[in-house]
């Protein structure tokens, strides 16, 4: 029997859907304090249809976009939740383009690039590479504008 989109899951299954083992779920559970299964007698875990999109975009950032878990981290500390949910979620550009712009706002590079490249997951190689460059282009040319300003 199928359960329900809004039911919670066990780790079991939460497990099953993501195609990971339940050691790897209760491990991410140290590393990201964002995920919280609601945790029963005997310590049985029960997640939330949120928390199995959380741990989608984590295993996706992590396993197909090559980031480190510090790297999630931050990402999950920068941007937050949902944004780390609309990456799992395989959302286009053009929605998780203003993710980026809040990042830009920051002012922080590094946050910047992550975001991009975050974001280009949708893109083929060549489509990757050629905005990574036109990024490495536009950084530079933040560069010399602050430093003309300076003088």
């Amino acid at each position: 029997m199928e359960k329900s989109p809004d039911a919670f899951r066990t780790i079991s299954e939460a497990a099953e859907e993501l195609d990971l083992p339940q050691h790897v779920l209760r491990f991410w559970e140290t590393r990201f304090s964002t995920i919280k299964p609601l945790k029963r007698g005997g310590g049985r875990r029960y997640y939330r249809p949120e928390d199995v999109l959380l741990l989608r975009g984590i295993r996706h950032l992590l396993y197909d976009q090559g980031f480190t878990i510090k790297g999630v981290q931050r990402i999950l500390k920068d941007q937050g939740s949902r944004y780390v949910i609309a990456v799992g979620e395989g959302k286009p550009v053009d929605e998780i383009l203003p993710m980026i712009e809040t990042a830009q706002a920051a002012g922080d590079e590094a946050e910047v690039e992550e975001a991009v490249l975050t974001a280009s997951a949708s893109l083929d190689q060549s489509s990757r590479d050629k905005l990574s460059d036109v990024l490495r282009e536009l950084l530079e040319c933040k560069r010399i504008l602050e430093r003309a300003r300076e003088t």
